[in-house]
């Protein structure tokens, strides 16, 4: 296992037998992670992405059932996905720990723990992690489309698509919002294309005006205008033999979109005051953010250049629609800017986990980058919160991040309602909230109620 960080995740809601795995497991040459309950065991997974988590079904609090446990498992998966999941449950619950493989966990293990056995097992998980990483195709973090971080679906079904069209000569249009990262897709496209050694030159359409962005593309001969001291090449013969990037096409003034359409046909240009002929051999990629049938349609884009550019098109989704791709970009930004700027081993609360995911993200990948940054210059210490993230806050990213205390709230109104309704009776108020009465005295001590002789004292939460 020496080639692969070795993270196990111990959850485990009993204090005594969570200090006495971690503590058996610090021998094992490995990262060790605990949590106490399935909120605690998503935040540490989304920090850490552990190799293998050891979970017990039981999670408070359900403690006596499985459904909080099988939730977890669930949830793990959906975001670290190739983490294998060792369950722990009780010696007679075959049934469950079965049913814990449906629903994505590597393996189970019968309690009592023997220590020998259960090494075992999670040493052959760590094993199987270790080979799977190795068969893998290209990591999401550092695949063949450079710089591309994902793990969604439709972003990886892009890169697919990306890496089949460098090995073609078509003209590709990329369509996304801002900051999705179009560039770097173009970029990759020529980097795995057989014109990897030749220029790649991009120019931005937006950025140029109107009155010098002919002379920018196909560039000019000496004396053609005021101040052209000397003949000029444009960014089309300096591509030539390797890759013209045309980005925010869809800014492109309509007299230059006639002359960007005769050079596609005929592979030929004019500098500027100039009157003879040059051709050029380059493969063409564009892209733009707008979109451009709607411009098509009032007359704003020519149709016949439309066609021309869009042979293939590739359509990239944005951040707030890739899942739990926000959280990977995120983390992988504080890696680079923390150790770029010698702030090492920083990672994010639970609150900014939260809110990083709630956050529709408008600005996108550059966004990310953008607020990691500035996070890592602003957090006092090595923890960032959401304060330094500096993300506006909206009803929905404070609902996801005060839904621990809405259920704490929840949970003693419940049980003072509870403990009223049955003029303070344990057996009858456990038997009212559906939970056993063993359970309703931890919740009483957990949240530092007490009942009896008619009183009923609501408190702080101890835990």
């Amino acid at each position: 296992m020496d080639d692969m960080e070795k993270t196990l995740l111990i959850i485990e809601d009993d204090e005594g037998l969570q200090s006495q795995l971690k503590w058996h497991f610090d021998d094992f040459d490995t990262t060790i992670i605990t949590a106490g309950t399935r909120q605690e065991a998503l935040t540490a997974v989304k920090n850490y992405q552990p190799t293998v988590v050891l979970q017990d079904l039981g999670l408070p609090p359900d403690d006596e059932g499985v459904d909080e446990g099988f939730r977890c498992i669930q949830d793990i998966l959906k975001v670290a996905p190739d983490s294998k999941i060792v369950v722990l449950t009780g010696k007679n619950d075959h049934k469950n720990a079965l049913k814990s493989i449906q629903y994505g966990a590597y393996d189970f293990y019968f309690k009592p723990v023997d220590t020998d056995k259960l090494d075992h097992v999670v040493d052959q998980a760590f094993r199987i992690a270790r080979l799977e990483q190795e068969n893998r195709e290209p990591s999401e973090l550092d695949n063949s489309i450079n710089g591309i971080i994902t793990a969604n679906s439709k972003m990886k079904s892009v890169c697919r698509m990306i890496e089949k069209i460098a090995h073609t000569n078509v003209t590709a249009t990329l369509i996304g919002e801002s900051g999705t990262g179009k560039e770097l897709l173009a970029r990759s496209i020529h980097r795995l294309s057989e014109q990897a050694q030749q220029p790649f030159i991009a120019i931005n359409c937006a950025a140029v005006p109107e009155n010098l962005m002919e002379s920018e593309l196909f560039g000019y001969e000496k004396g053609a205008f005021t101040g052209a001291a000397s003949t000029t090449v444009g960014k089309v013969e300096q591509a030539n033999g390797g890759t013209l990037f045309l980005d925010e096409i869809g800014d492109m003034p309509l007299p230059l979109q006639a002359k960007l359409l005769r050079f596609l046909q005929e592979r030929t240009i004019e500098r500027v005051g100039g009157r003879k002929e040059i051709a050029v051999n380059l493969r063409v990629i564009c892209a733009t953010n707008k979109n451009l049938d709607e411009m098509v349609k009032d007359g704003s884009f020519r149709e016949d250049l439309y066609y021309r550019i869009c042979e293939i098109v590739v359509d990239i989704p944005a951040l707030r629609e890739r899942g739990t791709d926000s959280l990977l970009i995120a983390k992988h930004m504080l890696s680079r800017y923390s150790k770029s700027m010698g702030t090492r081993n920083m990672s994010f609360s639970d609150q900014a986990l939260n809110a990083i995911e709630a956050y529709s993200w408008p600005g996108n990948i550059r966004e990310v980058e953008n607020k990691v940054k500035r996070a890592v210059v602003l957090a006092d210490g090595a923890n960032i919160g959401v304060e330094d993230l500096g993300i506006p806050q909206s009803e929905d990213i404070t609902s996801t991040i005060n839904l621990k205390e809405a259920r704490r709230t929840a949970e003693i109104e419940a049980i003072s309602s509870a403990l009223h309704m049955t003029d303070q009776n344990i057996s009858a108020a456990a038997k009212l909230l559906g939970v056993t009465r063993p359970t309703l005295y931890d919740m009483l001590k957990k949240y530092n109620l007490s009942a009896g002789n008619g009183s009923n004292i609501a408190g702080e939460s101890k835990s």
